[in-house]
């Protein structure tokens, strides 16, 4: 397990529970971070509270583990935070670092999504719902870093990779998020109202 010990480091929240990654790179020079970028994962999909997520950022994962890990076999990337079901927050790069999350992405016009992003990812499942928790702690955390951060977005990785990623999909309750930060609606995509 990775020790809860926070590093001593610009760009890491005390709110959350660190595991550095390996998989992050410098951000270009006087880059804004204004992008926050939401995804979801579940390793194997469909499956939550098991450690493989951290497991696969941190480039521990055992690939023989599950069937599922094939397909993924050698891939190194990594998030900013990861938020459990239950309302963990897990911290895996500094906020001052690139993690490499968005891949090939462009918002209003701005490739390189990683360059001026946080990544978030949810734990959960393209498609179905996230948990009250999961929103809680994710006002919570848009919040603290919009403090250090000049954020000027909130948007999914489907709507910076469309096409491509359809994360967090129709599950995840823009409104609701929306509702709970009380930001103006330029903040958000164009579609906020919930799926399902």
């Amino acid at each position: 397990m990775t020790t809860p010990s926070q590093p001593a480091r610009k760009g890491w929240l005390g709110e959350a529970r660190a595991c550095p990654s390996p998989n992050f790179g410098p951000r270009p020079a006087g880059v804004d971070i204004d992008l926050a970028l939401i995804h979801s994962i579940s390793l194997p999909p469909g499956v939550y509270g098991g450690d493989e997520i951290e497991r696969l950022f941190t480039n521990r994962l055992d690939w023989d583990a599950h069937p599922y890990f094939q397909q993924i076999r050698g891939l190194e990337v990594s998030s900013h935070f990861v938020l459990r079901r239950d309302g963990e927050l897990l911290q895996f790069v500094s906020c001052e670092d690139r993690a490499w999350h968005a891949g090939r992405s462009v918002w209003r016009g701005r490739e390189n999504c990683n360059d001026y992003s946080i990544g978030i990812e949810l734990e959960g499942l393209e498609g179905e719902t996230f948990e009250p928790a999961q929103y809680d702690v994710l006002a919570m955390l848009l919040q603290r870093l919009a403090r250090d951060y000049p954020l000027r977005w909130v948007v999914g990785h489907e709507h910076v990779a469309p096409g491509r990623k359809q994360d967090p999909g129709p599950g995840f309750d823009w409104a609701r998020l929306k509702s709970q930060l009380g930001w103006p609606a330029p903040y958000f995509p164009d579609d906020t109202s919930p799926s399902i």
